[in-house]
């Protein structure tokens, strides 16, 4: 991702950077985000959360709990 922008809004794609391969190539994506900091990592995965809910995304992803209470068994 290059630089460090100060805004999500900040990243661009750098589209010199594609290259085309086939599904059957190995990936190397997993070892590659491994190695990236933790920052960078939260960077990338906000800009395709909005990247793919569009400029209407919510500032935080809704939560969804459920408490359930936990029955003990009889006899045992």
């Amino acid at each position: 991702m290059g630089a460090e922008p100060d805004d999500i809004d900040d990243l661009r794609l750098d589209r010199t950077q594609f290259s085309v391969a086939r599904l059957t190539d190995p990936d190397d994506s997993l070892e590659y985000w491994l190695s990236r900091p933790v920052e960078e990592r939260l960077r990338a995965l906000e800009f395709l959360r909005r990247t793919f809910y569009g400029p209407s995304a919510s500032e935080r992803i809704q939560r969804v709990l459920e408490v359930s209470k936990l029955e003990r068994k009889q006899g045992g």
